[in-house]
């Protein structure tokens, strides 16, 4: 996602499994010890499905359209 200093950041695309309910707070202290800091995304998203290609790999040329437009919700 584009950012205001430092031009792109991570945004986490995320799918919830139907019996799971996780806050953006517990994905990031799940992840947290798993990634460097500066990987860490600033901001998460929900969607239903995430875009694939005939073959089955996430399709990121559309992920990247749908959220083109995404500002970081996070300060500098």
């Amino acid at each position: 996602m584009t950012h205001p200093k430092w031009d792109e950041r991570p945004l986490a695309v995320v799918v919830k499994r139907a019996d799971m309910d996780v806050s953006t707070e517990e994905l990031r202290s799940f992840i947290a010890p798993r990634f460097a800091k500066w990987q860490l995304p600033d901001d998460f998203t929900f969607v239903d499905a995430l875009p694939r290609t005939t073959t089955g790999k996430f399709l990121k040329t559309a992920l990247r359209e749908r959220f083109k437009d995404w500002v970081s919700r996070t300060p500098g």
